[in-house]
């Protein structure tokens, strides 16, 4: 059994990075991704390293019994200026774990407006001896509040499950092996703590129904479950194809033999993307420089929890690996779209595409993951559309039947996965 834990040094340089930048640092997750334990644990013994007093730390677990109370945000607001106003020569943190658990109160005292946790926040800024941190598991109850309420003012950390990195770091051994079981189980944390293969199943099997769902359920007033649940089985066999809400509708009322709505389709996947459960890639067009608006690419922000969902039946490697590139990508804090570039041969036009075109600033690079490129009609169709391009930027294959990286006679580099996702290789 691993005992130690993963250090996520990436996440923490950028807490302290933004320690006491004058913002709220709120920290975005899907659920059981580590962010409790990134800011709980983690950054926590980071502070007391730095000298910090323990009773200059705050916590507040708004998913834990003893701190129900604190779900109010008067409430929070009261206790946390209780312990800081008098002191203004000390510094303290303040560290709010699934803050979208807080409730809309009235404010009995101000002619009963409502007070959201985000109004209470604003409020605690105020306090120049307080940095606070936030966790949160909803981009519903995040996102669009941080953009209104906060102004510009909150600075956020979206925190993945562990990549093939921070589990590799944890497990070791041999790296084709890890990866094998990392491209089966996924990142979630607590596998780590799990050496039963059935246990690892159970847990994410678990994961699913007894808090995704419900989650999403809950959250959102969903009445028709099973179409979720449909939606859900849906996107885990699409990984990497395009789609659009009108097929996804079109196949579940084959199945169900009623009609789905496709409005409803629509709705029922931006709240798996509000969870975090699901990822959804654009389509871009290299050429002209626009977007499509359908159809998109879905990933699944962990590669577990879409195989559990299919219940470990359909196991493609290739697309599971376009999905781990897309998570890795997203980690690094890159802008991933999917490319499009036009094959014009006479008077007729095809489309061909480039699985990610990735922009860093002003920079941008294309990628193609291919899993084998063991004939030359595979390898002439990784290679045809990014020749398509017509331009300078860096071109790159992602494969696994590569022993080592090389650039080919048209300046494409050909790297192997587990080199791209130990970050051995460099792409800009």
């Amino acid at each position: 059994m691993v005992k130690r834990m993963v250090k996520r040094d990436s996440y923490i340089n950028r807490l302290i990075h933004s320690m006491w930048n004058s913002e709220i640092k709120v920290i975005t997750g899907i659920r059981r991704c580590g962010k409790s334990v990134l800011l709980f644990d983690l950054f926590f013994e980071y502070l007391l390293s730095q000298n910090v007093s323990e009773d200059h730390i705050l916590k507040i677990e708004l998913d834990q019994r003893r701190y129900y109370k604190f779900r109010n945000p008067i409430t929070l607001c009261e206790y946390v200026e209780s312990t800081v106003r008098d002191r203004k020569d000390e510094k303290f943190y303040l560290f709010i774990d699934e803050v979208q658990l807080t409730t809309k109160v009235a404010d009995k005292e101000n002619g009963g407006i409502e007070v959201t946790i985000y109004d209470m926040l604003n409020e605690l800024k105020a306090y120049k001896n307080l940095d606070v941190y936030v966790t949160g598991s909803n981009s519903k109850g995040l996102s669009k509040d941080i953009a209104t309420e906060f102004r510009g003012r909150a600075t956020q950390i979206h925190v993945f499950p562990l990549s093939f990195a921070e589990f590799y770091s944890a497990v070791g051994g041999d790296e084709r092996k890890a990866l094998d079981t990392y491209m089966l189980y996924g990142g979630m944390p607590r596998l780590l703590a799990l050496e039963d293969d059935k246990d690892k199943k159970d847990y994410l099997t678990s994961l699913y129904s007894e808090l995704y769902v419900k989650d999403i359920v809950e959250r959102n007033g969903i009445e028709r479950e099973d179409v979720l649940n449909d939606i859900l089985d849906f996107l885990a066999s699409q990984i990497s194809s395009l789609t659009n809400p009108t097929n996804i509708a079109n196949a579940i009322s084959s199945m169900k033999n009623e009609k789905v709505n496709p409005a409803m389709v629509s709705n029922y996947v931006q709240y798996m993307i509000d969870s975090f459960l699901v990822l959804m890639a654009k389509r871009y067009d290299v050429k002209g420089k626009t977007y499509f608006k359908y159809p998109n690419k879905y990933y699944y922000t962990d590669i577990g929890l879409r195989n559990a969902r299919m219940n470990y039946r359909q196991y493609d490697p290739g697309h599971i690996m376009e999905n781990m590139i897309y998570n890795e990508l997203l980690r690094c804090g890159y802008s991933v779209d999917v490319g499009v570039v036009c094959d014009r041969t006479g008077d007729s036009k095809v489309q061909k595409e480039i699985d990610f075109v990735v922009n860093d600033a002003d920079k941008k690079i294309y990628i193609q993951s291919a899993f084998r490129m063991d004939t030359d009609k595979k390898e002439s169709s990784e290679l045809s559309s990014l020749m398509l391009t017509k331009d300078f930027f860096k071109k790159i294959i992602v494969r696994m039947d590569v022993p080592h990286n090389f650039y080919d006679d048209n300046g494409i580099f050909h790297c192997n996965l587990i080199d791209l996702l130990l970050g051995r290789v460099e792409l800009f």
